[in-house]
């Protein structure tokens, strides 16, 4: 998987979990690369499916909030106790005419962004015992910006990670809803 989501996207650099260490250690090794580039760097897990037009979409969100965490998925199912949270705030937006909406925590690793110069910041207050993505936005601190019609689906398959509570994770894991140009039943 990838390999095949390497193949769409430009100038990319693959982190491999080689060693079993785990999301959180291959987040943080990903972060850790992001720090040494002299531009804002996307992190997408291997199971996440990008939109047309991915990159100059991405770009739009990132040059409109440059100092801010954006996470480009927004996801049914996990976890649970975000889910009221996630519908009243967009319906919330849809009122207003709003694009996107704000979480105080980083609640899917999926594909996010963090700012440039908030990189070191992450890295040094990263929690290695938290979920990776709880780990990312903890130690960012602040809002996470979401647009309300994600950039990546995500590929709803059996999770490969092994949670610390040992409970299986069988909920449906899509976006709430998916940038038009995808799927044009999506728009407002």
């Amino acid at each position: 998987m990838a390999a095949s989501l390497a193949e769409a996207l430009p100038n990319y650099q693959i982190f491999v979990d080689h060693e079993s260490k785990g999301a959180n250690a291959n987040h943080l090794r990903a972060l850790r690369w992001a720090s040494t580039q002299d531009c804002r760097v996307v992190i997408m897990e291997d199971d996440a499916l990008p939109v047309p037009d991915f990159a100059s979409k991405v770009t739009q969100w990132l040059e409109r909030f440059p100092d801010d965490l954006c996470s480009f998925y927004l996801g049914t199912g996990r976890p649970p106790q975000y889910q009221m949270e996630i519908v009243s705030k967009l319906i919330s937006a849809d009122v207003r005419h709003a694009d996107y909406i704000t979480i105080n925590r980083l609640i899917h690793g999926v594909c996010y962004s963090v700012p440039q110069s908030k990189l070191q910041h992450v890295i040094n207050r990263w929690n290695h015992g938290s979920p990776a993505d709880y780990a990312v936005g903890d130690a960012c601190g602040g809002a996470v910006v979401y647009p309300c019609y994600s950039l990546v689906d995500h590929a709803d398959v059996a999770t490969v990670e092994r949670h610390p509570d040992n409970t299986p994770r069988t909920e449906r894991r899509k976006a709430w809803r998916l940038d038009a140009t995808k799927n044009p039943e999506s728009m407002p």
